[in-house]
């Protein structure tokens, strides 16, 4: 098959830091929201594109909370208050930041849940990691698409996984009412979204100058693992025996700063310019994976940086978008 997911020979690898990917880019005068921007992977996308110049509001549930993370640290970054879970959150913040006539360059959607060990539901009855993986950002995302328009070339980065590979999106019962749940399907099943979500968010906006892509950070213990026992991150070889995380980039087991160099590639590296619609790690575009897809905890089989089929397919990214158009009550102004 004919596929976009050719890797560009970028000049970056897995070792690549959030910083080398930033280093002689100038973001004065553009704006970046980040959402899980005072956390991980997010404050330091966050704080990157903030000491390149560019302006960087940070929406959080715990806003307070929020402040006193990115104060830690550094960094003239704005909070403003949103839960990606509570529908009328989300249309305040895109509000406010569409009535301020702003143009947004950036959007990261990189705010996340992993792996909850029991079935829960937000207020609209949709299972939670695809409610506040997916469909939170989808809202968000389509609300803030005029502020994006303003761009004349904004970027929206969907934060995804080489989980997807755990699973493709089930049509048939989303929200788990009718199959058992499992953490770690309905964690892929998110994942996937947020792949074939940047497929067709690229369809619909290139002719406006907005591009879509999605990533796989790579093996990061941050709070996202808060709900995998520290014995179990032993045994997948995430930490040593004394508890601390393993950095190995070659087996794609990377520190924070390493693990956001691909966000930070995707949000503003030129060799991206005209491009979209694809799948990234270790900043640069992912192979596709041929044969059977595979998906371990253990093993080799998590090592990969290859995009599965499925969540690249554009008829699967049309028909998720109709779906959360359904599940949200949310659709493209005009």
């Amino acid at each position: 098959m004919t596929t976009p997911q050719v890797p560009l020979g970028s000049g970056f690898s897995a070792h690549s830091t959030s910083l080398d990917i930033i280093r002689g880019i100038d973001l004065t005068g553009r704006l970046a929201i980040v959402t899980g921007g005072y956390a991980g992977l997010g404050l330091e996308a966050a704080r990157t594109l903030a000491s390149a110049g560019a302006r960087v509001i940070v929406p959080a549930r715990d806003a307070e909370r929020a402040r006193h993370a990115i104060a830690e640290v550094g960094g003239a970054i704005e909070v403003r208050a949103m839960d990606l879970t509570d529908p009328t959150s989300i249309e305040v913040f895109a509000h406010s930041i569409v009535q301020s006539g702003l143009a947004l360059h950036m959007l990261i959607n990189s705010a996340g849940i992993m792996a909850l060990p029991e079935l829960a539901h937000d207020a609209r009855g949709n299972e939670l990691q695809f409610s506040t993986n997916h469909l939170g950002h989808f809202q968000l995302t389509l609300r803030l698409w005029p502020a994006l328009a303003r761009a004349g070339g904004a970027r929206v980065v969907s934060v995804s996984s080489m989980g997807h590979r755990f699973s493709d999106i089930v049509w048939d019962d989303i929200n788990y009412a009718r199959r058992p749940y499992d953490p770690w399907s309905a964690y892929g099943q998110s994942k996937t979204a947020n792949v074939l979500f940047a497929v067709e968010l690229d369809r619909r906006g290139r002719d406006l100058g907005i591009r879509g892509f999605s990533l796989h950070p790579g093996g990061i213990i941050t709070g996202l693992a808060k709900h995998i026992s520290l014995a179990r991150l032993k045994e997948m070889g995430n930490v040593d025996a004394s508890g601390e995380p393993v950095i190995d980039p070659e087996r794609d087991m990377k520190s924070i700063s390493q693990g956001a160099a691909t966000h930070i590639w995707c949000a503003v590296s030129p060799q991206l310019d005209g491009k979209g619609g694809v799948f990234c790690a270790n900043s640069d575009i992912a192979p596709l994976q041929e044969g059977e897809v595979v998906m371990s905890l253990e093993g080799r089989d998590r090592r990969t940086s290859k995009v599965a089929p499925y969540a690249i397919d554009t008829a699967s990214a049309g028909r998720l978008w109709a779906v959360s158009e359904a599940m949200t009550g949310v659709s493209l102004p005009g």
